[in-house]
């Protein structure tokens, strides 16, 4: 049996070897390091398939979603609601820029923030909504967005799991995860659907305006090199980073493919079993299964973990505490027991491996030995 991983980057590497080798020989010998040719092609190759009006290449994702906050004014002690279910970076930048994280619950069966949740959360210093498109499919954007306009909320997505993801609104207009609200972001991590071989990421917007300011604020302040209008950061796409993209970027369709093919076995194999539950799909949101979560009952996720490891199986939780209960965040004052399934998902979820390159015979045996464990 192959050397298992939970996402196979040599191999998705070598099937475009020769376009990425010749991509980043290109680079070096332009000698265009920083802001490159590659970046510009990159960026408007990737607002064609979003379908949106700016794409403004960034350093990493995390950036990507301080330079939407500071792009939109937000002040501290400024209220922004989001989900402690999630990587920390989506809250990070709200404690580094000193604004206020309201958390609210996810729905139990998507993971992604729970709409329902939001107006009960809302206060005189609420200022943005932070919905994040967990494990690859859109949180419900019609609602979030119908709330976010009652309430005259700024809406910024964080988009880092679900590049490539669709969204039907209920009149049967679509939309790209990240370009329907106010601002989307996103991050080129390697081990992303869409990941450059080093850090990267990109902000997303449709308002002409906010795109001049989120390429000043990337850029040091400035429109007008070394006149510095507003305080920025240095937040830029490495050249060679930028060329990567570009040679991945047309397959990022095949790539989502392979993964909801991989995402299909796992849900055939694993239906209506009595201890696992399968990921369940947003009828209103495609899913491209940056990660495959099953939900566990009645047994210890460490001796299932244990188990799969001593048959060379890695698995992965994500996340095993929520940000809520996280030390470095306790100025939120959410305590244990406040969002109850977050904290419920949080020490029942696994994932298992998925990516592009998964033979058949992998996932199989994969499968055999989940299945063996019960």
């Amino acid at each position: 049996m192959e050397n298992i991983q939970m996402v196979d980057l040599h191999g998705q590497y070598l099937k475009i070897k020769s376009e990425v080798d010749a991509a980043i020989q290109e680079v070096i010998n332009q000698t265009a390091f920083i802001n490159g040719p590659q970046v510009k092609q990159f960026s408007t190759a990737l607002e064609k398939y979003l379908g949106v009006k700016h794409v403004i290449p960034c350093a990493n994702g995390t950036d990507a979603l301080q330079i939407a906050m500071m792009a939109l004014d937000l002040q501290p002690g400024d209220e922004v609601i989001t989900t402690s279910y999630t990587y920390v970076a989506t809250c990070e930048v709200i404690a580094l820029l000193r604004l206020t994280p309201v958390f609210i619950e996810v729905n139990p069966n998507t993971f992604t923030m729970d709409p329902t949740a939001i107006e009960k959360a809302i206060s005189s210093k609420t200022k943005a909504i932070v919905p994040v498109h967990l494990y690859g499919q859109c949180a419900d954007m019609e609602e979030i967005l119908a709330v976010a306009k009652k309430h005259n909320l700024y809406v910024i997505e964080d988009t880092a799991q679900a590049i490539g993801a669709q969204y039907t609104f209920s009149d049967g207009r679509k939309a790209s995860a990240g370009c329907m609200g106010d601002i989307g972001t996103t991050s080129f991590f390697p081990s992303k659907n869409l990941g450059c071989y080093g850090d990267g990421g990109a902000i997303f917007t449709n308002d002409d305006a906010l795109s001049e300011k989120l390429r000043m604020v990337a850029n040091h302040g400035q429109k007008v090199r070394y006149f510095h209008d507003i305080v920025g950061v240095n937040s830029r796409l490495d050249t060679i980073q930028a060329a990567i993209l570009n040679c991945k970027l047309p397959h990022l369709d095949e790539y989502s493919a392979a993964r909801r093919a991989v995402a299909d076995r796992y849900d055939q194999a694993f239906e209506n079993h009595p201890n696992l539950k399968t990921p369940t799909r947003n009828p209103k949101s495609t899913h491209v299964f940056h990660q495959y979560t099953l939900t566990g009952c009645n047994f210890k996720r460490e001796d299932l973990q244990e188990h799969l490891k001593s048959k060379g199986i890695p698995t992965m939780i994500y996340y095993p505490l929520p940000v809520h209960l996280q030390k470095g965040y306790s100025m939120s004052k959410f305590e244990q027991g406040s969002l109850a399934m977050t904290e419920v998902l949080c020490n029942n979820v696994f994932s298992l491996p998925i990516h592009t390159e998964m033979s058949k015979e992998t996932q199989d045996y994969i499968i055999q030995h989940v299945l063996d464990f019960f």
